[in-house]
């Protein structure tokens, strides 16, 4: 509306006025009486000759071309905002994945960015994202939280490894039933109230086990493991490197469950912002997370 009356005021009259904003005329002439009854002044005189200010009117004028001088230039600041990544951003990983895969992309992505700031939150517990104030989370297995926005960025899997020295002096390891005769190291969260769980061609099988050694954390239950502790339950990605060092070894790998998507969560379902939509995109081009 005020655009409306600025334009009129400019042009001296209707028609060219709403040429130039590409209205008609009636529509233009609705926009300005709508003003006009808003803010219950009169502001253009008309006559059959020619549209002029009132008293009102002038005095609005200069006003009027403020307000809209200051909103082009807050339209222009979203609009920059929108394409640059800006402001702060929080994201929350597992603890193991956060440290080994996403935090040197995130301070690739805060180097390029110097307008944003950048918190990375490591922790095995799945925190709300609203209570907790996060942007991103990014979340290994099926969400529970169904009203979440999910984007898969990779997948890992659940494997069975142990210490060389260790398989050297125990017995073989040909199918699941076998683990009954060793020492096992409980990951909790992969072996929930002692089971564990596999899947083999012939169907799944769920063990109740009881473990020599158990502990919420991953990287004393691998530490554990490759000291010749016993065998315990990982996700690919905690153990490639011991993996490719030989400090472990994989074990029943035709028993392994399917593969578990790697997710980036949000609660953004419109309007993504720039510092949310730059991360994806920087996933997607620079993140090799099918870690099977």
């Amino acid at each position: 509306m005020l655009r409306a009356f600025v334009t009129v005021a400019d042009h001296g009259g209707f028609a060219a006025a709403a040429r130039q904003l590409g209205l008609s005329t009636s529509a233009l002439t609705r926009h300005v009486a709508a003003l006009e009854d808003d803010l219950g002044a009169r502001l253009l005189r008309r006559t059959t000759r020619a549209v002029s200010l009132t008293d009102e009117g002038a005095r609005f004028l200069d006003p009027a071309r403020r307000l809209l001088a200051d909103y082009e230039e807050a339209r222009a600041g979203l609009e920059r905002g929108a394409a640059e990544p800006t402001g702060h951003l929080v994201v929350t990983a597992p603890l193991v994945f956060g440290r080994l895969h996403l935090a040197p992309l995130l301070g690739r992505y805060a180097l390029r960015h110097p307008r944003l700031t950048v918190e990375l939150l490591l922790s095995d517990r799945n925190e709300r994202l609203v209570e907790a104030g996060i942007d991103a989370a990014l979340r290994i297995g099926h969400l529970e939280d169904t009203s979440d926005i999910a984007v898969r960025v990779g997948a890992v899997r659940r494997v069975l490894v142990a210490a060389p020295d260790y398989l050297a002096g125990a017995p073989p390891i040909a199918r699941p039933e076998d683990l009954a005769a060793h020492r096992l190291i409980a990951f909790q969260p992969l072996a929930p109230r002692n089971r564990w769980n596999f899947q083999g061609p012939g169907g799944a099988t769920s063990l109740a086990l009881p473990p020599a050694f158990a502990t919420d954390s991953a990287d004393v239950a691998i530490g554990h493991a490759c000291s010749g502790g016993g065998l315990t339950l990982a996700l690919s990605y905690q153990v490639a490197g011991h993996l490719a060092a030989g400090r472990l070894v994989r074990l029943l790998a035709d028993f392994e469950p399917p593969a578990l998507p790697v997710q980036v969560v949000t609660r953004e379902r419109r309007m993504m912002p720039a510092k949310l939509r730059g991360l994806l995109d920087t996933i997607r081009q620079e993140a090799e997370w099918d870690l099977l």
